[in-house]
This record gives structure tokens, C-alpha cells and sequence, in this order.
């Protein structure tokens, strides 16, 4: 079967979908994974095909990539309100595979509106509006691309409606550790969990990364991924004497913010792959987007969260639910002060450790990849039956 993936967003929205691609790939399928062209390298490192996207899909360009040729649309949560009017103009089964829960609950509340919540029915509530919100910011580019397919107007609230009562499937790359599936979820809504980035299994450490490792305890990491750029300066001074209150030793990862730190105890780093890294760290500090939230819980390394933006605030609310991290430390209010403070915590108490652990024995039964492979298998035979 020839498969293309579309995913839209920064580094943490896309690479989950290379694991997810190469799962596809060795059982057997032709797989194609569409991002904007930044994450070209990231996606052909993976052995998958690439088809490129336009910077931001909510602006239109088609927002799923060149479909021809294509049997199975496998649609992110930033490109299914496009990818469902090029599954209608041509026919191509498409199934929703997201890493963020966006359906309404009386669970929590939406992702993207913090994490008090506003009681059963305000939280389902709250949920159909953010939805409804969503319809508007795609309006212009559902428009636009259903002109340019033939096909006839459309409101994108009655696309996703029609969707939703069709039972539409959305497999859920997250771990029920972390995030039951709601019971008040429809029918079609699984939660299979995560889809980890493809990395080399033979890969090794960076000598100076392992080196730094060896020759002491274990450090903490502290890392905003793609956030923050602009307050590496800031960022890198506060997180240096932090890690000296706490008697800490600590590795700052570059990232988009440039953080930067010298010294016997202080390293600093780039790009190196959570799973190699993670489980020799007493500690991760770090922005709590859901990729480097699901790595560090399962590594079993407790977190200090300091959420920035959009769904940051729910993973890092998530976290410290499960009793996997410290109170969340909002990005704007965050001092080397509280972030020695929560180090401690996490770093000296065996609470926030211990729960990290438990999380960790429950995603290692999880293979949230080849849930998927089964699920693809499941319903593509279904639709030609």
C-alpha cells in the first residue's frame, strides 16, 4: 500500500511520524511523509520518501502534499481539516493519526485553553468551541482548496461534523500512562500509544556527551526544543545558577534558544536522540511538548516542566498528575531560584522518581507503532470490503 503521511508544525510534530513511517515501512508499505521542507533530512535519514508542504497548512497550498498515486491518507492533527476535502475529491482513505487529544471530554479541558478544569459539561463544552474555533482559522484555506478541486462549497464545521458522525478514525500517539482514553469518547477514537522518532539502534552516544556522563553523578538536562529563541543569554545564565544552588551538574541543550554554559560540571549540547540520552540523567528540565514529555516518563526520569505555549501546558499538567514531575513552572515566571527549588525536589525526593518509574514499567508493554501498522491493516481492509 502507498502511504503518505502529512504533519505540519516544529520538530516535535514531525518526528514522531518518521518511528511511525518506518513501522510502516519494514511491514511492507511504500511511505511518503509530508512536512514543510526544514524537516527534509529528518524524514530521508528515516527511509521514507518526502513530500514537501507548504510552511503552515491553515494558509492552504493543498496542506497534505502531491496525493497522486496515493492509497492511504494519514492525517495530523494540523493537516486533517485540509487533508479531509482531498480525501473527498479523491476518493483516498484517510485516517487521522495525532499526537495531541482533541475530541471533547468531561476528562480535562481543551489542550489549548489551560488545565483548570471547568467541571464535566463546561469541559465538554469549552471542547466543541475550541473546535468550532479551529473551523474558523481554516475557513479561508478550505475554501480556497475546495475551488481549486471542484468541489462544491463547504463550511468546515459541517466537513468535520460529517466526520465525526461517520465515526471518522483517529489513532491517538500518546500513552493511556499518561492519558486515559475518555469514556465518553466516540466510537473511532483510539489511544495506541507513542510514535517515538526513528534514530539509528546501532548509534552511540557523542564521545564528549558519554565522556561527561562517566565522569561524575548523574546530570540534569535542561532544554526548551524549538522555544524560546531569542532568550538563550537569558535562559543559559539562569539555568547555570540554578544547577550551582542545587549542587547540581547539568547539560544545556542548544536548541532554537542557543543555551550555552561552560565548565568542569557544564556541557553543552545539540541534537542527540532522547532515548540514548534520557536514561542517564537524574533530572530533565524542559518546555513539555509531548514528545520530550513521553521520552523523558519513559526513560522513568522524573521532569521540572516549564510550559510556553499551546499544549505545553496541558502535557505539563499531565506530568505532574501522574506525580512524574514537579509543579509546572510557567516560562514567564520562571527564576533560577524556583527552577533550584523544583530540582531539588525532583532530583533529592524519591516521590517524583518513583512515579516515573511506575509510568516507565507501563509504556514498555506499549508499541504504539505497531498498534498503528495493525489498525492501518484493520481499516484499509475494511474500506474495500
Amino acid at each position: 500500500m502507498r502511504i503518505l503521511i502529512a504533519a505540519a508544525g516544529s520538530r516535535g510534530d514531525i518526528a514522531p511520524y518518521t518511528g511511525l513511517g518506518a513501522a510502516l515501512r519494514a511491514a511492507g508499505h511504500e511511505v511518503a511523509l509530508a512536512a514543510t521542507g526544514t524537516f527534509e533530512p529528518l524524514v530521508r535519514a528515516a527511509g521514507l520518501d518526502f513530500r514537501a508542504l507548504p510552511g503552515n497548512p491553515a494558509e492552504g497550498g493543498g496542506g497534505s502534499g502531491d496525493t497522486d498515486g496515493t492509497d492511504l491518507l494519514l492525517l495530523s492533527t494540523t493537516t486533517a481539516p485540509l487533508g479531509w476535502h482531498l480525501s473527498e475529491a479523491t476518493g483516498t482513505l484517510g485516517i487521522g493519526v495525532y499526537l495531541q487529544p482533541t475530541a471533547p471530554t468531561g476528562d480535562f479541558p481543551p489542550i489549548v485553553t489551560g488545565t483548570r478544569s471547568l467541571g464535566r459539561p463546561g469541559n465538554r463544552l469549552a471542547g466543541r468551541f475550541a473546535l468550532r474555533m479551529t473551523d474558523r482559522l481554516y475557513a479561508p484555506a478550505v475554501t480556497a482548496l475546495r475551488e481549486r478541486l471542484g468541489l462544491p462549497p463547504a463550511k468546515p464545521s459541517d466537513t468535520r461534523r460529517r466526520q465525526e458522525r461517520a465515526d471518522w478514525p483517529v489513532l491517538h500517539g500518546f500513552s493511556p500512562a499518561l492519558v486515559p482514553r475518555p469514556t465518553d469518547w466516540r466510537p473511532g477514537l483510539q489511544v495506541v500509544g507513542n510514535w517515538w522518532p526513528h534514530h539509528d539502534p546501532d548509534g552511540q552516544l557523542p564521545a564528549e556527551v558519554a565522556d561527561f556522563l562517566g565522569a561524575g553523578a548523574p546530570p540534569v538536562l535542561i532544554g526548551f526544543g524549538s522555544m524560546a529563541v531569542g532568550e538563550g543569554e537569558r535562559l543559559s545564565e539562569l539555568a547555570v545558577r540554578a544547577l550551582r544552588r542545587a549542587k547540581l551538574r547539568g547539560l544545556l541543550q542548544a536548541g532554537s534558544a542557543g543555551l550555552a554554559a561552560e565548565g568542569d560540571d557544564m556541557l553543552t549540547i545539540g541534537d542527540v536522540p532522547h532515548a540514548r540520552l534520557f536514561p542517564h540523567l537524574a533530572a530533565v528540565v524542559h518546555h513539555a511538548g509531548a514528545g520530550t514529555s513521553a521520552a523523558a516518563l519513559r526513560a522513568g526520569v522524573p521532569a521540572v516542566t516549564v510550559p510556553v505555549t499551546a499544549d505545553q501546558p496541558f502535557w505539563a499538567g499531565r506530568l505532574a498528575a501522574v506525580g512524574a514531575a514537579d509543579e509546572p513552572i510557567p516560562f514567564r515566571t520562571l527564576t533560577a531560584d524556583r527552577l533550584a527549588d523544583a530540582l531539588d525536589r525532583v532530583v533529592r525526593q524519591r516521590a517524583h522518581g518513583e512515579a516515573a518509574a511506575r509510568a516507565a514499567e507501563r509504556m514498555a508493554a506499549e508499541d504504539g507503532a505497531a498498534e498503528t501498522v495493525e489498525a492501518v491493516r484493520r481499516l484499509s481492509g475494511a474500506s474495500v470490503r
